[in-house]
């Protein structure tokens, strides 16, 4: 206000508020205040640095026409990588652990015609739900790969939906129409339970039958998505300040937090001040698809970018600002707000946990530490996990992050007891020794499936063994006799089933148990034997016990114990 501070701290003892020049007052007291002095106030929130953070709209004689994204989905191993490898020419599949896509790749082709199309591939095991939504919620069109020869399965179904979310058109890909047994038609039939009627069934989806081995019928294929963009009419700016999403982020040795970015609108150039999440940065270097270095990524272009503070949420908005102050400002209230809502959940967790072990007892958790090459592995690996169908014991994640196992990532681990999940990383050699020094397992892994199912190991070994029992028989005491050395023996009829040696029993009066034991003897007439059938007569003695009569029933049973399943 340019006023005295002398002047200041007067009028707030006017006001009762006993407060100096380096003191906080509250809000109300401030703009009163402030209105005493004279002058014009506007209250402003925390928020309100993301104001006018993506800008205005963009006006019609702005917009030129830019290439259309299609993302790659389908059911694990229908095909969806071998089919983007022949339509870009490529080897994409060799390199994947197990043949199958663990993470988002974004890839741009120029087609015969001259016309560009970006490519998203999203992985087909169900695990990574959330890594398909959000190749959905980017896309322009949604190209669904079914195999012939193994219609439409559980991620096929998943795949509609996140298209059918997003609002997105669908052209259907059936693929290894070249194998034995594949049968398009019956694709077909099979997608009119989900609505997704072909324009052979009398709709209005497009579809294709292709190989991508053989490369049949894939310039038909770039045709239908060539003719459905022109259909959508894609228009953008290119010339404003880039807006985009964060496709996939991973730590790099020597490269450090690195970002795949698909720019929606605008262009992103070297030197460029950014907002990922709760990240910032300056675009130091940029890499196409090709690994070929990039000054510049205009709309529709994917583009790994180097220069962040730290790798970014997979899904987060990349928003390019004029100033550094701005971006650093941004990142510092997102984090605030992350940490505040992580403080929360925390402590919920914290009370429901001390409610819970109140109730049932003290609960089994296995403490997870879980690091992965790229960020969407994390949530995908995270995500499983906790979906694991049982409640005896908890997986509780202590912490995840993407890059390499460190000697902190050890050091948590061993504070808080938890086992150490690699996924496509490793632990650096002073990791490894101190996780031998302090004994902390480390487990490693390349394909989801293979972790999948050791985690599930790892828990049925910290589940307690269900105790079942199996009846065998019922005998029933016909005459008591006392025998020295034995003590009482019942004279027994098996009314029921079996009775063996070594088995359970139960004495049974008026139909209330009294006793539950093992037996000591089991004879036919003076021979002691194993078992008795049913309609034969025994003689029976329990072990430390007398207190039987005639007409009392003897049941007798078997307890097994059965490892549980998940």
């Amino acid at each position: 206000m340019a006023e005295r501070g002398a002047e200041v701290v007067g009028a707030l003892m006017k006001m009762g508020v006993m407060a100096n020049l380096q003191q906080t007052i509250d809000a109300d007291t401030a703009e009163l205040l402030v209105e005493e002095f004279g002058h014009k106030i506007k209250r402003v929130s925390a928020s309100d640095v993301e104001v006018g953070l993506t800008g205005g709209d963009d006006k019609d004689g702005e917009l030129t026409i830019r290439s259309p994204v299609v993302t790659v989905m389908g059911h694990v191993d229908h095909g969806k990588t071998s089919l983007l490898d022949s339509l870009r020419e490529a080897d994409v599949v060799s390199g994947e652990a197990g043949g199958i896509t663990q993470h988002i790749g974004a890839y741009q082709t120029t087609t015969v015609g001259g016309n560009k199309i970006t490519f998203i591939d999203t992985p087909g095991h169900e695990a990574f739900t959330a890594m398909r939504s959000r190749g959905a919620s980017v896309t322009d069109m949604v190209v669904l790969v079914v195999a012939a020869n193994d219609g439409v399965m559980p991620q096929t179904v998943e795949a509609i939906s996140h298209a059918k979310a997003a609002n997105v058109p669908i052209i259907v890909a059936i693929n290894k129409v070249d194998l034995p047994g594949s049968d398009p038609n019956r694709v077909r039939t099979q997608l009119l339970e989900y609505e997704v009627v072909s324009e052979e069934m009398g709709g209005d989806v497009l579809d294709v039958e292709v190989s991508a081995i053989k490369k049949t019928n894939l310039e038909k294929l770039i045709e239908n998505i060539v003719l459905q963009a022109e259909i959508l009419d894609l228009k953008t700016n290119p010339d404003r300040l880039a807006e985009g999403t964060i496709i996939e982020s991973k730590m790099e040795p020597g490269r450090g937090p690195v970002a795949t970015v698909l720019v929606q609108r605008g262009t992103l150039k070297i030197g460029d001040i950014f907002v990922a999440g709760s990240e910032w940065g300056r675009v130091r270097a940029m890499v196409n698809d090709r690994g070929g270095n990039i000054k510049v990524a205009g709309p529709s272009v994917p583009a790994e970018v180097i220069g962040l503070n730290a790798a970014p949420n997979a899904g987060d908005d990349f928003v390019v600002v004029e100033v550094e102050a701005r971006a650093r400002e941004i990142a510092e209230f997102r984090e605030n707000k992350k940490r505040a809502i992580r403080t929360a959940v925390s402590s919920q967790s914290t009370l429901e946990e001390l409610f819970s072990a109140i109730q049932t007892g003290e609960s089994k958790v296995l403490q997870l530490l879980v690091k992965a090459d790229v960020q969407g592995s994390v949530e995908a690996i995270v995500g499983l996990l906790e979906k694991l169908p049982q409640d005896e014991v908890k997986v509780k994640i202590v912490h995840q992050a993407v890059g390499g196992i460190n000697e902190s990532d050890i050091q948590l681990a061993n504070a808080s007891g938890a086992l150490v999940v690699g996924f496509n990383v490793r632990a650096n050699k002073q990791a490894r020794n101190l996780a031998e020094l302090e004994k902390t397992e480390i487990r490693y892994y390349s394909v989801i499936y293979e972790l999948a199912d050791d985690m599930k190991g790892v828990l049925i070994g910290l589940m307690a063994p269900e105790i079942r029992e199996s009846f065998l028989g019922n005998a029933e005491i016909r005459e008591v006799f006392s025998v020295s050395k034995i003590g009482k023996v019942a004279g027994c009829y098996v009314s029921e089933g079996t009775v063996k040696r070594g088995a359970g029993v139960r004495l049974i009066r008026d139909d209330v148990v009294l006793h539950e034991g093992n037996l000591s003897t089991l004879k036919r007439f003076k021979d002691d034997v194993r078992e008795v059938q049913q309609n034969y007569e025994c003689g029976m003695s329990f072990e430390n016990y007398n207190d039987i009569k005639a007409g009392d029933v003897i049941e007798c049973f078997t307890v097994e114990e059965v490892a549980p399943e998940i």
